[in-house]
């Protein structure tokens, strides 16, 4: 049963902060940096590995999504860090894809840096809280996959 309720956090987690960051973008209308961009990559990880698991039964899956929703975190850390000035981040971190058939629109587009945060509450940014709350989610999913059936 810790199995099954390990996998449920887990797609339930990832599935609240994607769509969480996805009304962000849609709704808030606040343009993600790639940074942003990588925390979300782990979550669709997590999603696929979580619904394998549900299907399959496998204890080993469930640990693999958790361990993808710790890779968000680790990221998310990371960008937290990188917008709080603790250390650098990477050279060409911008939101704007360059399109080469539209080479106009490309350079109206606005830049998105990785070093200012969009967006914040009580000081900590979206990427502070998908770091904390990812680290949760993935930990107690750890936790739960691990407890007495």
């Amino acid at each position: 049963m810790s199995s099954k309720a390990a996998n449920a956090l887990v797609l339930t987690g990832s599935a609240a902060l994607l769509g969480g960051a996805l009304a962000f973008q849609y709704l808030g209308h606040l343009a993600p940096c790639e940074m942003c961009l990588w925390q979300r990559w782990p979550h669709v990880a997590a999603l696929i590995i979580g619904l394998l698991a549900w299907a399959m039964g496998s204890r080993a899956l469930v640990d693999l999504a958790a361990v993808a929703v710790l890779a968000s975190a680790a990221i998310g850390f990371f960008h937290a860090g990188v917008e709080y000035h603790w250390w650098a981040g990477p050279q060409a971190c911008t939101g704007a894809a360059f399109d080469a058939t539209n080479i106009a629109a490309a350079l109206a587009a606005p830049m998105i840096r990785c070093d200012a945060a969009a967006w914040t509450l009580f000081g900590v940014s979206m990427a502070g809280y998908n770091s904390v709350v990812s680290t949760f989610i993935g930990s107690a999913a750890l936790w739960l996959n691990r407890s007495i059936r």
